[in-house]
């Protein structure tokens, strides 16, 4: 209990509170739109991510990533219709004066710098090039714009700008081959991708086992105590009551938790660097840790219930079963493996692992006592999540929730805090994710709603349970709906879950008669009534003898 509570104290503030967004992580949004950079005649193209392939000698070589210009032609979307064009050096590098070297169709490499861009574009269209390759003076991308006052955009070939690094390649490649050609395109992403449809069902099965896990504790629990009041026992010494591993989360509790959400977060976007991203690998992996433990003893108890109920005093940790000492070092070793090659192509598998293990166990944890307490949880967390991925634009001229979910800056591929899976057809790659919050707070409300069913023994039609995790299945669609039809830009997810989950609930509740019960007292009136009947009989009982 005393491991369990240290890491509740440091998962819930540190890891629960990160990520309340989905957003599909991968080398950028397809289309980018930016307001500062006003369309005009002539400069209106979006700004377009493009796949630049080069071939050497014939044969298929390096790939890269740049960022198509406000300017000039479309580039196409498929790779079929893509040529195959031969890339030239321009000489001067710049291309702020006509090229010397004729160009008859070929791609032309151009250093960024010495003149605008629209200039550079039109001396390249001159000497005859069918498109222009920008290289730039720094590792990122940057956005082609026209200048306010620039008239001469009547531009006929696509322009692409190269991050500084690519630009370095293919200058190697051109100065050591005989013969290097290009191929631009920019593929447009499927409407659906099947990762979406499994981060939905791990999502929708993580918040399913925790709610009945949860549930299936507190009916023990209730148990438990009608036992001991109906038999008039003092404590089972030996005995450990899962009821005294609950956290009830309190209304001021749920404000709190918005407010150190919300520092935290900023802490993460003022701070975000590589050692700062290795600190949250190793909470997580502490808090993924304590979760495959809590999740594998709960298994494992049914077969081993020796083991289990064997207890050991271990310094500093207190009181640890037999059970949960064997499997420790495998849980350890895990996330430790995990942690050392995260970077590979198959990490995320270990990831969603420590994920959803940390996630079922705070589930089990953390409890909401009733609907009033999950409503303003929930609400904060709705306002929260507009704010950071909508609001924080206003504020940071970025969206702070989305570029700490992204990992920028830190030279990682985004925090840890993360369900991720590949985007198996997208020819863009990268991976569908989902924050913990996008679970955890709905998952919340929802294992409420199983608690109190089955402790007024309501049948799945006549309770909450059902509808809750409807409205949570449709909430989540409803947000990948809206992920694709904004071209892959992050996605507030509470924004569509709460709606859905809270006015289901409340609704429901109020149709029902239930509301003033569920807000207030969280548990059904019948099983309140008989426990303190049966304490006033004991009471009575006393004053009898």
């Amino acid at each position: 209990m005393d491991l369990l509570n240290l890491t509740f104290v440091v998962s819930l503030a540190a890891l629960l509170s990160l990520v309340c967004c989905s957003y599909p992580v991968s080398a950028g949004d397809i289309v980018h739109h930016d307001a500062l950079a006003p369309k005009k005649p002539g400069c209106e193209n979006d700004f377009i991510l493009v796949k630049v392939q080069t071939w050497v000698n014939g044969e298929e070589d390096a790939e890269f990533v740049g960022v198509g210009a406000r300017f000039g032609t479309v580039i196409v979307s498929k790779e079929k219709n893509a040529n195959q064009t031969r890339l030239s050096l321009s000489d001067p590098r710049d291309c702020c004066k006509p090229p010397k070297n004729k160009l008859v169709g070929d791609v032309i490499m151009v250093d960024r710098g010495g003149c605008k861009f629209t200039e550079k574009a039109n001396n390249a269209e001159g000497a005859g090039a069918s498109a222009i390759l920008i290289i730039n003076n720094q590792k990122e991308l940057y956005k082609m714009v026209c200048e306010p006052d620039e008239t001469d955009l009547d531009i006929h070939i696509p322009a692409v700008m190269l991050p500084q690094d690519a630009g370095v390649t293919l200058e190697k490649m051109l100065l050591t081959n005989d013969s290097v050609s290009v191929q631009l395109y920019s593929p447009k992403r499927p409407l659906v991708d099947i990762a979406e449809v499994f981060l939905w069902l791990m999502a929708v099965g993580t918040i399913l086992c925790a709610s009945y896990w949860s549930a299936w504790s507190a009916r023990e629990a209730a148990t438990e105590q009608d036992k001991l009041l109906k038999d008039a026992a003092e404590e089972f010494p030996n005995r450990r009551s899962d009821i005294s591993s609950v956290v009830d989360i309190s209304t001021t509790t749920a404000v709190l938790f918005v407010v150190i959400a919300s520092c935290f977060l900023v802490l993460l976007y003022k701070l975000m660097s590589y050692w700062f991203i290795e600190l949250l690998v190793v909470l997580f992996c502490i808090g993924g840790v304590e979760g495959l433990q809590t999740c594998l003893v709960a298994l494992l108890s049914r077969y081993f219930m020796r083991a289990a109920e064997s207890f050991i005093k271990v310094p500093v940790l207190g009181a640890i079963s037999y059970l949960t000492l064997a499997v420790s070092p495998l849980c350890i070793t895990f996330a430790v493996v995990w942690a050392v090659y995260r970077n590979t192509t198959y990490a995320w598998i270990g990831q969603d692992i420590l994920g959803i293990a940390l996630i079922l166990t705070v589930l089990q944890i953390v409890h909401v006592p009733n609907l009033k307490v999950g409503t303003v949880l929930l609400s904060c967390g709705f306002l929260y999540d507009i704010f950071w991925v909508f609001v924080s634009k206003k504020l940071f001229h970025e969206s702070v929730m989305i570029v700490v979910a992204r990992g920028d800056k830190s030279g990682e591929d985004g925090i840890p805090m993360l369900l991720k899976i590949p985007r198996l057809f997208d020819p863009w790659g990268g991976y569908s994710i989902i924050g913990f919050g996008d679970i955890l707070l709905p998952g919340l409300l929802v294992a409420f709603a199983i608690r109190y069913d089955w402790l007024a023994n309501k049948s799945l039609r006549a309770g909450y349970f059902l509808y809750a995790m409807l409205a949570y299945g449709l909430g989540l669609l409803i947000t990948y709906v809206a992920l694709n039809l904004m071209d892959g830009h992050g996605q507030p997810a509470l924004l569509y879950i709460v709606p859905f989950t809270l006015g289901t609930f409340l609704a429901l509740g109020k149709m029902r008669g239930d509301l003033t019960v569920l807000w207030t007292q969280g548990q059904p009136e019948r099983h309140c009534t008989h426990v303190h009947l049966q304490q006033s009989d004991e009471a009575d009982g006393g004053e009898e003898r």
